[in-house]
C-alpha cells in the first residue's frame, strides 16, 4: 500500500478539476485541441500588465551581491512596509509592516493561517459552495471542516450559521468574490457576520478569528463593492495573492495580513513565521518579493473577463440555464439541468465541453465553468451547450 488510507480518500475527493483537466488532455489528443472547450481549470488568461514586466526586468537586471539568498522568513521589510501601506488605505485599517507577512501564494497564506490557530479538532467554518483544497488545508493542521450552506444566492446565511458555532469553532473562512459562484458579500451581509461573531466569541470565552481569503478582490464588474473587512471584525485576517488579479499564478507570491487590534498578535505572528519554516515552505520567492513592493496597487484590466461573462450569460440564459450572474471572479455557477451534477458533467463531456461538477464543491445540483477562456472556447461551446439543453428542457 504506497499511500496512507486518508490521501487515497482525499485523491477521490479533490480529484474533479484534476480528472477533468486529464480526460480534456485525451480529448485534445483525439479531437485537437481546438476541438475540446476546457472551462475546468481557473487558470488566469490575460498577461500581466506591461508595468509589471517592466518592473520585473528591471529587478532582475539588479546585481547587488546577495539578492538570491534567504532574507527573515517573514518577508523583505521594504516589502512588508509597502504592502502595508496599501492594505492601511484600502482597509481604511493602519496596519503596521509587521503585521505583514509574506507566503507562498493564498494558499500558504491560509495553510500558515491555520497551523498556527488551530488545536486538535477545533473547527472552522467552510461556507458552502467552498474552494475545495480548503477542506483539506484544515486537515493539514489537525482542525475539523464544518460545512454550512449559503442561501440561494450564494450569500452567507447567519441564521443558519449560528446554529453552528459552539466552543469548539476557532475560525471562520469567507471568500469574497467567490470561487465557485462569482459572489460578492455585501457591507451589510459582513456586518451582521461580524456581529454574530463578536457576540459569540464573548459568549465562548476566545475569539473566533475571520480568514477573509482575497485573490478575487480586483476582478469585480458592474460597479460592485468588495468591502473591507479589517473595520468589521477585530478577529480577522486576509490571505491574499497575486495569482488571479496579476495573472501570476504560477509565482506563489501572497501574504497575510493581521488585524492590529487582535490579542497578542506580535505572538500570532511568531507563529506565523515559524510555521512558514515548519511547513517548509522557509519564505515567499525573493524576486517577486522585490517586484510586488513596486507595484502593489496594480491590476489587470478585468473587462476582458466581463465581456466573456457578459457573452456566456447571455447565451446560456438564452438556453434556459438557471444562474445567478456573477458579480466578480472568472467562474459562473449554474444550476444543473438534471438532479445529478455529475452525470450532467458526464453530459457536457459528450459534446467536449468540460466543466466541474458542484458536488466537488460541496454544492450538489450545480456544475462549474471557468470563463478565463478564449473567446474561440465560449463561442465554439455554444452550440454543445444548446443540444444539451434541447435535450433535457426541450
Amino acid at each position: 500500500m504506497p499511500i496512507a488510507d486518508k490521501i487515497r480518500d482525499f485523491i477521490d475527493r479533490a480529484s474533479w478539476i484534476r480528472r477533468m483537466f486529464e480526460e480534456g488532455r485525451q480529448m485534445k489528443i483525439q479531437y485537437g485541441e481546438k476541438n475540446v472547450f476546457d472551462f475546468s481549470l481557473g487558470n488566469p488568461i490575460l498577461e500581466p500588465p506591461l508595468e509589471f514586466s517592466e518592473t520585473l526586468m528591471h529587478v532582475a537586471q539588479d546585481k547587488t551581491p546577495g539578492r538570491h539568498v534567504y532574507m527573515p522568513n517573514a518577508g523583505y521589510p521594504e516589502t512588508r512596509m509597502a504592502i502595508a501601506d496599501y492594505v492601511s488605505h484600502e482597509q481604511m485599517t493602519a496596519v503596521p509592516w509587521d503585521n505583514i507577512v509574506m507566503t507562498c501564494g493564498a494558499a500558504g497564506a491560509i495553510n500558515v493561517i491555520f497551523k498556527s490557530i488551530l488545536n486538535p479538532r477545533e473547527e472552522v467554518i467552510l461556507f458552502t459552495p467552498y474552494f475545495a483544497e480548503y477542506y483539506f488545508y484544515v486537515d493539514n493542521a489537525g482542525g475539523k471542516p464544518v460545512l454550512v450552506p449559503t442561501k440561494e444566492d450564494f450569500s452567507i446565511d447567519v441564521a443558519r450559521l449560528e446554529t453552528f458555532l459552539n466552543p469548539q469553532t476557532r475560525a471562520v473562512v469567507i471568500n469574497s468574490p467567490n470561487n465557485p459562484t462569482g459572489k460578492v458579500y455585501s457591507e451589510n451581509n459582513l456586518k451582521a457576520l461580524a456581529q454574530l461573531l463578536t457576540q459569540k466569541s464573548k459568549t465562548f470565552g476566545k475569539p473566533i478569528y475571520l480568514i477573509s481569503d482575497e485573490p478575487y478582490k480586483k476582478i469585480i464588474y458592474d460597479g460592485v463593492r468588495v468591502p473591507a473587512v479589517l473595520p468589521l471584525y477585530p478577529y480577522s485576517f486576509i490571505a491574499t495573492s497575486y495569482s488571479k488579479a496579476l495573472s501570476l499564478a504560477g509565482e506563489r507570491i501572497g501574504y497575510i495580513a493581521a488585524h492590529p487590534a487582535i490579542d497578542d498578535v506580535k505572538e500570532l505572528i511568531d507563529g506565523f513565521i515559524l510555521c512558514l519554516r515548519i511547513l517548509g515552505f522557509v519564505n515567499a520567492p525573493a524576486l517577486m518579493q522585490r517586484v510586488i513592493a513596486k507595484v502593489t496597487s496594480l491590476a489587470c484590466d478585468p473587462t476582458e473577463y466581463k465581456r466573456k461573462r457578459d457573452f456566456l450569460c447571455q447565451g446560456l440564459a438564452a438556453y434556459g440555464y438557471q444562474f445567478y450572474k456573477p458579480e466578480g471572479a472568472f467562474y459562473l455557477f449554474p444550476k444543473s439541468l438534471i438532479p445529478d451534477d455529475v452525470q450532467f458533467v458526464r453530459v457536457l463531456q459528450k459534446e467536449r465541453i468540460l466543466t466541474v461538477p458542484g458536488s466537488g464543491f460541496g454544492t450538489p445540483g450545480y456544475f462549474r465553468i471557468s470563463y478565463c477562456v478564449a473567446d474561440e472556447t465560449i463561442t465554439r461551446s455554444m452550440e454543445g451547450f444548446k443540444t444539451v439543453a434541447e435535450r433535457f428542457l426541450g
